[in-house]
């Protein structure tokens, strides 16, 4: 273990043996480190807390610490997360409030880039982008390899689909559907994020098959249920 003689990690901390703890850094009593995650230079992890492998905290991020929530009063709330994430420069992620599950939740594979939010009791998957100063409000969530770009921010309670891009300084303010593209200050579909499509490995055919369900969904001006409703009579749930 390599922790470097300024940094302060309590003693009722578990932290693995493999882990790097960085210069003035401050490890919380609650926190776990799994194997081969670091902690950057004034970096501060917090809360009850857990990391899993090889995840690492940049510089001067704050993980772990309480919601801004005016509701909450000390409650015994979690922060979780998955392996191999990287937090940038001065992001911050909050821990759970009771009113919202009590578990802020980051999957694995992600990046969050400088300056980047992530509120209480949001659900991020796998292998999700939070350009620089991206902002998850309460409550929201986001499914797996979702992009955000550069100052957009997300309204609580909305939930992003798998896949989806929301393009740079969009603001999203209702449920953004799987493989779409969000753009404009009150967030409008834009079309389908093909490129996105093309790089989770999808067939000719399954991208085919998505437009189609786009085409019906949003283009075909059906009431929501009945285009729903064809989509699955033609190509079952998941096209």
């Amino acid at each position: 273990m390599a922790i470097h003689p300024t940094a302060i990690v309590s003693p009722g901390a578990e932290v693995d043996a493999s882990c790097e703890i960085g210069p003035y850094a401050v490890i919380g009593p609650k926190v776990k480190l799994g194997p081969g995650t670091a902690v950057g230079s004034h970096a501060t992890v917090e809360g009850d807390t857990t990391l899993g492998q090889g995840n690492r905290v940049f510089p001067h991020a704050a993980i772990g610490g309480p919601p801004q929530d005016l509701k909450y009063r000390g409650e015994p709330t979690r922060l979780v997360i998955g392996d191999r994430n990287q937090f940038r420069e001065f992001c911050t992620v909050h821990l759970g409030t009771e009113g919202g599950g009590g578990v802020t939740r980051i999957g694995s594979g992600c990046l969050l880039m400088a300056n980047s939010h992530v509120a209480h009791d949001v659900q991020l998957g796998d292998g999700c982008i939070l350009a620089n100063c991206a902002s998850l409000a309460g409550h929201v969530v986001v499914e797996d390899h979702v992009i955000f770009g550069g100052l957009t921010a997300a309204h609580q309670f909305t939930r992003v689909g798998r896949l989806a891009f929301i393009s740079g300084m969009s603001g999203v303010g209702m449920d953004v559907a799987p493989y779409c593209t969000v753009a404009g200050s009150r967030g409008e579909l834009a079309g389908l994020n093909t490129v996105g499509l093309q790089r989770a490995g999808m067939s000719d055919d399954q991208i085919g098959r998505v437009k189609e369900a786009y085409r019906v969904v949003f283009r075909s001006k059906m009431p929501v249920a009945e285009a729903l409703a064809q989509v699955k009579a033609e190509m079952g749930a998941h096209p």
